[in-house]
């Protein structure tokens, strides 16, 4: 048998890869070896590449990881019958110098009926219940009251599936047989020192209270992989010293790992201030076996409301059409937010600076939505003079000025069962913000010259890159309509806080402006692609587009290198580990000098110096900022 991939679950279910090549790239993207039409995967979600006769995989920083055997992993070797998941699709390896597997034995059914000598219903299973034990054994035994504990932690995780239910439900029985007042279950630390899930209660609380966890214990038990029992905290060498603990007062305390296959996902940390009552040694033995019993429970159930929350962003997403481009957190809260909305009549503000995309986010807003089949009518109140802009919004009557020849019907009225959306809202005059409030309360207007109402139904989106909280502070915004506005509030981030997504965003610009000047597409040197996710880009995604489309028809090689790129890029300090050019280099150098001579021959004042130079003081600021020369001057 050749080296296999075998899938086992996800779109490609119960079918076979040969690993013939010595690289099989996987993804949702046609352009891989193995491509998988799953959502859930990154257009280039890993590789596995054959080193000799061994295979290794490794993620390429993907949407939602690589797992080998329930394991997040960057880049691990394989072995035969390793668990591969990726998203919704799971694989398995098949290697060819493994034994096959040996065959289940056949089951031969014998009709004949013999007497039984015992017969045992379900119900009467005794270890099925635990106070049936308690009652053959002495009431004062310990043993009895750990045994009762472990069957029903036995059967509890068995029968929970929410992972806080889980959790509370743990804590509680380890308060029932031990002295603890405390108590904590940690899941899944992150370098010993965060954890993807803390669950905390004390004995007894009917709220939820804060608790104070050792971290130096913790990270103890994570990285050895031990249980703790600290008996007498006070006393003991070697815990009197922690801290955390002194300021506690904790007197007694115990903490142990919760391990999955070898491997630690978190611990169960209890303690208490009393010391009339101490851990010992069997409370040590008895909440271990709990944490054996428990790990893969709550594992699961962690597991499990991960994917649910992973399969709802990934269902919002795929039924939300946008035109926008993006797969970082920052963006893939963008679209939850927006598949959220959409649906809904509500008056929406856009905020966000000039250029990240708020017209995008606006259209998006009306695709899906139950107007998407009406008109979608833009407006820019900054483009618009204030005495033509009336008459755009509102229409006019006939004579209701020199030049209205004829009735004319206002944007609003056109885009009536439609969306409005209002981009620089900041930007409209006071006497136009009075109309447009009376239209957001009562869905009426009056044409200019016109006396009689007219009704609309429209929905309303505004959008500004200015702070109109600040603007009604300077009474230059009604606070009134800035309320109307501010229903749903949308913030499109900048592109210097979503930096991951400049490589897709540039090989989309690249793909489009190709068709539209008609060249070959072209890829990204390594240095090139630094300088674009290294530059700040005030301008943002349209900016970005503005330099892919420079460097397109600039670059005269089949490869986009630093110097096809707009030369503000270029001034800013290379990332650690990347090399400039001499001339680059060079150039930014020579910048420095002249900027600081110029300066302290202006005697720091900016102005003057930028005078000096023959540039206009905020090229000389940008300069100043791009080149880190604020603590020189």
């Amino acid at each position: 048998m050749e080296p296999r991939l075998a899938v086992v679950a996800g779109p490609m279910k119960d079918s076979a890869f040969v690993l013939s090549s010595s690289e099989v790239p996987i993804g949702r993207d046609p352009a891989n070896l193995l491509s998988v039409s799953d959502p859930s995967l990154s257009r280039r979600h890993c590789v596995i590449t054959r080193e000799g006769e061994r295979y290794k995989i490794r993620d390429l920083d993907s949407r939602n990881g690589t797992f080998v055997n329930g394991e997040a992993v960057k880049e691990t070797w394989l072995q035969h019958g390793d668990q591969i998941s990726l998203g919704d699709s799971v694989f398995v390896l098949q290697l060819a110098d493994d034994g096959e597997e040996p065959a289940g034995g056949k089951v031969e059914f014998d009709d004949a009926i013999t007497h039984a000598t015992a017969q045992l219903r379900p119900q009467d299973v005794l270890y099925l219940h635990p106070d049936r034990i308690q009652n053959q054994l002495p009431a004062t035994s310990r043993l009895s009251r750990n045994l009762n504990a472990l069957l029903k932690i036995s059967r509890m995780v068995h029968a929970i599936r929410d992972l806080e239910q889980l959790q509370a439900q743990i804590l509680d029985l380890i308060f029932e047989v031990s002295p603890a007042e405390r108590g904590a279950i940690l899941l899944d630390g992150k370098g010993s020192e965060q954890f993807a899930s803390v669950f905390a209660r004390y004995r007894g609380a009917s709220s939820a209270q804060t608790v104070r966890v050792s971290r130096t214990i913790a990270r103890r038990v994570l990285q050895e992989g031990v249980a703790i029992l600290g008996a007498d905290v006070p006393s003991s060498g070697g815990l009197n010293v922690v801290e955390s603990l002194v300021v506690s007062n904790v007197r007694s305390l115990l903490c142990v790992p919760l391990t999955v296959f070898q491997r630690v996902i978190g611990c169960i940390y209890m303690d208490t201030t009393s010391a009339a009552g101490r851990f010992d040694e069997d409370h040590l033995q008895l909440v271990a076996a709990i944490a054996g019993i428990c790990a893969v429970a709550l594992e699961n159930a962690r597991r499990q409301q991960w994917l649910e929350q992973e399969n709802l962003r990934l269902t919002t997403e795929i039924n939300l059409e946008h035109n926008m481009v993006g797969e970082s957190p920052r963006i893939r809260e963008v679209y939850q937010l927006l598949s959220r909305v959409a649906p809904t009549d509500s008056t929406v503000l856009i905020e966000g600076e000039s250029g990240t995309g708020k017209e995008l986010a606006a259209r998006a807003l009306h695709r899906n939505s139950p107007r998407s089949s009406k008109s979608f009518v833009a407006i820019n109140c900054a483009a618009i003079p204030a005495e033509l802009l009336e008459t755009e919004l509102f229409g006019h009557e006939r004579g209701a000025f020199t030049g209205a020849v004829a009735q004319k019907k206002g944007r609003l009225e056109v885009a009536d069962g439609g969306t409005v959306f209002l981009d620089e809202i900041g930007e409209l005059a006071p006497a136009l913000q009075v109309k447009l409030l009376r239209v957001l309360q009562e869905r009426e207007f009056e044409r200019v010259g016109g006396t009689r109402p007219i009704g609309v139904d429209i929905r309303l989106i505004a959008a500004t890159n200015k702070d109109l909280g600040e603007a009604v502070k300077a009474k230059t915004f009604r606070q009134d309509l800035y309320f109307r506005l501010n229903v749903v509030s949308l913030v499109m981030p900048p592109l210097r806080e979503r930096r991951e997504d400049i490589p897709m965003l540039a090989g989309y610009f690249i793909a489009k402006h190709s068709k539209k000047c008609k060249v070959r597409p072209k890829s990204f040197s390594e240095e090139a692609m630094a300088c674009l996710v290294n530059y700040d880009w005030p301008g943002n995604v349209r900016e970005l587009e503005n330099a892919i489309e420079r460097a397109l028809v600039m670059s005269l090689s089949d490869v986009i290198l630093p110097e096809d790129l707009p030369e503000s890029l270029l001034e800013k300090h290379a990332p650690t580990g990347m090399s400039t050019a001499k001339y680059h280099s060079a150039v930014k150098e020579l910048k420095k000098r002249l900027i600081v001579s110029a300066v302290d021959e202006a005697k720091g004042n900016y102005t003057e110096a930028a005078r000096l130079l023959g540039v206009h003081p905020n090229y000389l600021h940008r300069l100043i900022k791009n080149l880190d020369l604020k603590g020189e001057l």
